[in-house]
Parts: C-alpha cells; sequence; structure tokens
C-alpha cells in the first residue's frame, strides 16, 4: 500500500504517493534524501516530522519503537482540551515508520535545482484556473 507524503514549504503543501519500501524502517525526526522519494527531486532533502497510520493515531517522537501505545498527556502536543491540571489518556504510534503508517509529514531542509511548483505542477494552483480546467459543460465544483 502507497504511502502518501505531505512535503511543505513556505507554508505550501505538496503531496505524493510513494511506495512503503521507500520509507519503512526510518523515524521521525530523521532526515531523508529527495532522490529516494522521487528522482526529480534530486538535491533536495527532508526531514520527517510527524505523520499517522491508517487508523488516525498520530507518531508520537518520545515514543521508541512502532506499536501503539497510551499515554498520559497534559497540556501541549495531542491535548484539544487545556483546562488547568487536565490530564488526558490518548492512545499514540511510535516513531518508527512501518507498513501500518498511512501518512507522513516532511519538510524542506534543502532545496534542489528545481522548484516544487516545476516537479508538482498540478497542484496549488488558484482557484480561478482549476475552475478554467474543468470540462466543457461541466459546472465547478461550489466549496
Amino acid at each position: 500500500m502507497p504511502i502518501k507524503l505531505n512535503i511543505s514549504e513556505k507554508g505550501k503543501a505538496w503531496k505524493v504517493e510513494v511506495p512503503e519500501e521507500v520509507i519503512t524502517g526510518k523515524s521521525v525526526g530523521d532526515k531523508i534524501s529527495g532522490k529516494d522519494v522521487k528522482p526529480e527531486l534530486e538535491g533536495y532533502e527532508f526531514q520527517i516530522t510527524g505523520g499517522c497510520d491508517s487508523a488516525g493515531f498520530p507518531l508520537s517522537k518520545d515514543v521508541e519503537g512502532l506499536g501503539l501505545k497510551a499515554l498520559l498527556l497534559k497540556k501541549g502536543w495531542g491535548m484539544k482540551d487545556n483546562t488547568e491540571g487536565m490530564r488526558r489518556r490518548k492512545t499514540v504510534r511510535g516513531k518508527v515508520i512501518s507498513e501500518n503508517v498511512s501518512l507522513i509529514n516532511l519538510n524542506v531542509l534543502k532545496a534542489g535545482s528545481k522548484k516544487l511548483a516545476e516537479v508538482f505542477p498540478e497542484q496549488n494552483q488558484p482557484k480561478e484556473k482549476k475552475a478554467a480546467e474543468a470540462k466543457p459543460g461541466e459546472a465547478p465544483k461550489q466549496a
């Protein structure tokens, strides 16, 4: 099953799907070469900043291994209710990427020779341009 990658660079996100063999075994915080992700990304260097598994459990950089673990969390990462003194048990996945992981977040550390907009021309276009590219006779989708 392919793994989805979200590559973020200066407020923009680019989406790519890669075979799971490319990234399996790496951990949150590791650096990977762009050439490993896609040949057009040669010269890029990415850092794995997080992700989630197929059930929606987030990867935690503080949990070793690749299994699920229930942590007692307080105000901060993974908590939406920030009431003073509130602690809640949340299930998270370890930081090692396995076949259960479905989404990985990457951050650009070093840019390559080609810009990401040139590598992924169909992504991050203005809405007017996307509506103009709709098939003739087909109404553009409303948000």
